[in-house]
């Protein structure tokens, strides 16, 4: 059930400009991100034709992806997150500047094959890293965090409504070529670091004894792992995104079974978005206090649309099971983001963070990989089918092997008892 906010408290958090600004960047950075994904994913399929060369995309990110997360908590917990968006933004500007390049001089893959791509897809991953592990604790540094709730609603409407800007730009742009889309990102990447420079430099939070490296870059682990609340709540959500990944296919859907072009393919991998900004506006009013139960019954509802679309053979109304699917599953992201960050000590954020973004932004990828793999082996309807169902039937084992997931309550959740 959802507890209804009166209209003032939902825009509170508004007041704050650091954090308007922080909404800011937030945007044009996932535009810019988005934008470059659906470029490279239309790049790969039409100079391969390959649905495991699209899996090959995710599998090329996670890798450094995973192994810059293990770093990055711990420098997001020692060092200003300011300073880390920035530099990372401009690490952003060298891949997108590289793949502008590859745009004009396309003769390259002749020779070189798709790995060019690949490469600047593995920096992406390291940027990616550092963004995961900064970005939602510099969030809570800006804002209260009796209000924290809605502020991580705020950024999920921000972020999914650039989610749906920026495939649906990429794929009007990719009409006249790949290098204008580029540009474009390239444009909103900067802006991102002008909105960043309205930002004060938020001293980390003070440790109560210094750690030794070791023990630092372990003890976001340590702390998951010990955590019951988080871990199922990253577990379940792991799990949803891993065999859930009809989205990975969509360049598939639009040409095998829609038969469509690029711009039809924008509107589609934007609908997801959209789905998901309307519900995003919806719980800033009515945030989804009995948590758990909330987020057991969108994972349910979600697997089963996933296998709805696996059957559909009809555009629009594969654009409407991609928004229910938009709607399901950003219940879940809400619920995942302020469970973890509410449960979890100021001094811990950075890690916390890199945690998750290992288990759950890593899934994405995995997704992506084990999508195109499992399309090759068996087809694309059977494939999107069979993750449908195993999710559905992973919702139905964590319905009675997490008792503890079915109990939570937002309002009841702080750092002291979050291990109940």
């Amino acid at each position: 059930m959802f507890k209804i906010l009166k209209n003032k408290e939902a825009f509170t958090v508004l007041q704050y400009k650091e954090f308007v600004n922080f909404l800011v960047a937030r945007f044009f950075v996932t535009i810019a991100v988005q934008m470059q994904t659906v470029v490279i994913s239309w790049q790969v399929y039409e100079y391969s034709k390959d649905p495991l060369a699209l899996g090959m995309i995710g599998i090329s990110e996670v890798i450094p992806f995973f192994i810059t997360s293990i770093f990055s908590g711990h420098i997001s917990d020692n060092y200003n997150r300011k300073k880390i968006i920035i530099y990372a933004t401009i690490g952003l500007i060298g891949i997108t500047l590289g793949q502008l390049y590859f745009s004009v001089n396309n003769q390259v893959f002749q020779s070189s094959g798709l790995l060019p791509l690949y490469i600047l897809t593995g920096f992406s991953g390291i940027v990616r890293g550092f963004f995961a592990s900064a970005f939602m604790p510099l969030m809570i540094q800006l804002v209260p965090r009796k209000i924290f709730a809605v502020a991580t609603t705020w950024n999920s409407t921000v972020w999914h409504t650039a989610v749906i800007v920026g495939p649906s730009l990429a794929g009007l742009l990719c009409v006249l070529s790949f290098t204008v889309a580029y540009s474009v990102s390239l444009v909103f990447v900067i802006v991102t670091i002008i909105s960043m420079l309205f930002i004060s430099s938020y001293p980390v939070p003070k440790k109560e004894k210094k750690e030794p490296l070791r023990d630092s870059l372990l003890g976001g682990i340590k702390f998951v792992l010990n955590n019951r609340i988080i871990l199922n709540v990253m577990l379940l959500d792991f799990l949803v995104v891993l065999f859930g990944g009809a989205i990975a296919m969509l360049p598939v859907f639009a040409d095998k079974i829609y038969g469509v072009g690029t711009s039809e393919l924008g509107i589609m991998t934007s609908m997801p978005a959209l789905g998901a900004i309307v519900t995003a506006v919806i719980m800033a009013f009515k945030p989804p206090v009995n948590a758990g139960k909330n987020m057991l019954l969108s994972v349910f509802c979600f697997s089963l649309v996933t296998i709805c679309f696996a059957l559909n053979t009809n555009y629009f109304f594969g654009l409407f099971l991609l928004f229910l699917i938009g709607v399901f599953d950003n219940v879940i992201v809400v619920v995942r983001h302020t469970i973890v960050q509410l449960s979890t000590p100021d001094d811990m954020q950075g890690r916390v963070a890199a945690v998750g973004s290992i288990i759950n932004g890593s899934s994405v990828e995995i997704s992506s990989f084990e999508s195109g793999l499992t399309t090759r082996l068996f087809g694309l309807v059977p494939a999107i089918f069979l993750g449908g169902g195993v999710t559905l039937l992973v919702t139905i084992i964590a319905y009675f092997s997490m008792p503890n997931l079915k109990k939570i309550n937002i309002h009841a959740i702080n750092v002291n008892n979050a291990e109940a």
